[in-house]
């Protein structure tokens, strides 16, 4: 089956607003009807298995390209609208993609001469006289829907490549825990071309709920207006956004959202006294930790909100048909306790990166995903992230976790976020250093002295930061996630 028929399965003929909002809105005939003459389009004029890009911020727009390019058999490669030129043109010739739909304003800062473009104005054009895709009678659901593009190891981006089943069976996964319904609507600030935002978009399709599209997180205001006056039930965010809420807004905690009944977290681990501070403030609100990886489609793990206070720190265990397991190098499963790699199988699982063989070759082994992130299990199944392999440091000698400092820096009064890196020191050798993010206007009441003091009666004295760094700006990407510099 092609994943815009089971997107679209029960919902096609639906006349109900898929798209909420002041700016667009759209129903699902309208959007299925778009995507489908799209999709004639390009099966008359490309024809299947063509790599086509799609740059655009969250709007009609992007979906209509998006569904149309899958549905006709084509291969969509979605990348960030700030993506870097280079960038860009290393995507393109790595593709060797010949056509690219993309919004006005990108090309206003993109050179995209090497390609075909067809931008809001053209799709219209090229679209209004034609029928409704016919969608073969045998479709091979192993076929490559997408590329998603996320940054590599060598600093170049590296494609994952994901088949129509992969979205299919990653997406039935998680409407088996999150328990959505045509009732449901979230708002989203996630950008799809980001796993974690395009989750939420086939979710809601499948199900035949609805979205509220908020690109400027920025204005948390908005945001907050957003949920309550669209009646929203659901929101998700990655942990800068939970951060911001509860530490940088000044009427988060007061609001009052009558509709909301759940919260998702993903992309990263948000320190638990976040969590603590979200759930005492909301404890009538849903709140899921959830873990996942683009080579998974998105999804991996969650933890049931009831089970947060017993578990507090776990990424919970496997989603409905995906198998994890916390291995040592030898690939034996550890005992509760010890620590070693988390490894994932099920139909989630990417086809590969793309032109990559060697990269893939290492990754996934005899069926396994080998995620490369590092944590342990308890006596009850519950697995607990540590970090990833390249986000160790070696202080002294010894192996640290930047994640162990920056949970006890966190939970200082005024603290948003905090970073760990080392640098050079004369004397040591290698030093911890603290970038830390604090409230507007708390910069004389948080000193260094005060900071390392407390820091010396929680944590180990290597592991106490040599130098402390202040900041009222939080770095994030485009979707939303801490942007670190390790220098060690």
């Amino acid at each position: 089956m092609n994943v815009t028929q089971y997107l679209f399965e029960k919902t096609s003929e639906w006349q109900k607003d898929f798209i909420l909002g002041n700016k667009e809105t759209i129903s699902f005939n309208e959007l299925y009807n778009q995507s489908s003459k799209l999709a004639t389009f390009l099966s008359e004029t490309v024809g299947m298995g063509q790599n086509i890009i799609l740059i655009s911020h969250n709007n009609n727009f992007f979906l209509v390209c998006y569904l149309g390019i899958m549905m006709s058999g084509n291969v969509c490669v979605p990348l960030d609208p700030t993506i870097e030129q280079q960038n860009f043109d290393f995507i393109v010739k790595k593709t060797e993609a010949d056509l690219c739909f993309a919004e006005n304003r990108v090309l206003n800062r993109i050179e995209t001469n090497s390609i075909k473009k067809i931008t809001e104005k053209n799709l219209l054009l090229l679209t209004a006289n034609q029928t409704l895709f016919n969608f073969p009678e045998a479709f091979n659901a192993e076929f490559p829907a997408q590329i998603i593009f996320t940054s590599g190891s060598t600093g170049l981006p590296k494609g994952v490549v994901l088949s129509h089943k992969n979205i299919i069976a990653n997406t039935d996964s998680i409407l088996k825990y999150l328990h959505l319904t045509e009732n449901d609507t979230i708002e989203t600030v996630l950008p799809f071309f980001y796993c974690y935002g395009l989750s939420l978009l086939h979710t809601h399709l499948r199900v035949g709920g609805s979205m509220v599209l908020n690109n400027n997180f920025v204005l948390i205001g908005s945001v907050l207006s957003d949920i309550n006056k669209y009646n929203c039930t659901g929101f998700a965010g990655v942990p800068s956004h939970f951060q911001i809420l509860l530490r940088k807004s000044e009427s988060f905690k007061t609001t009052e959202f009558q509709s909301l009944r759940y919260v998702t977290q993903a992309g990263g681990k948000l320190h638990t006294v976040f969590i603590e501070e979200f759930v005492h403030s909301f404890p009538e609100i849903k709140f899921y930790v959830m873990y996942g990886q683009t080579e998974a489609t998105a999804r991996l793990s969650y933890l049931e909100p009831k089970e947060l206070k017993s578990k507090l720190g776990s990424i919970g265990k496997g989603i409905p048909d995906v198998q994890l397991k916390v291995v040592n190098p030898r690939g034996i499963e550890v005992h509760p306790g010890e620590t070693g790699e988390i490894i994932a199988k099920g139909d989630n699982i990417m086809l590969g990166y793309y032109k990559e063989p060697e990269m893939t070759k290492a990754t996934i082994r005899d069926g396994w995903l080998y995620t490369g992130d590092i944590g342990t299990i308890d006596s009850d199944g519950y697995i607990y992230l540590t970090a990833r392999n390249k986000e160790f440091i070696k202080i002294g000698g010894k192996r640290v976790s930047p994640k162990e400092i920056e949970e006890v820096i966190v939970s200082f009064p005024q603290v948003v976020d905090c970073t760990i890196e080392t640098i050079q020191d004369n004397i040591t050798g290698d030093a911890v250093k603290a970038i830390v993010v604090i409230e507007k206007g708390s910069k004389n009441s948080i000193t260094e002295e005060h900071l390392k003091s407390y820091c010396a009666g929680k944590l180990a004295m290597y592991k106490v930061p040599k130098y402390i760094e202040f900041t009222e700006k939080l770095n994030i990407n485009s979707a939303g996630k801490k942007v670190k510099v390790f220098n060690n």
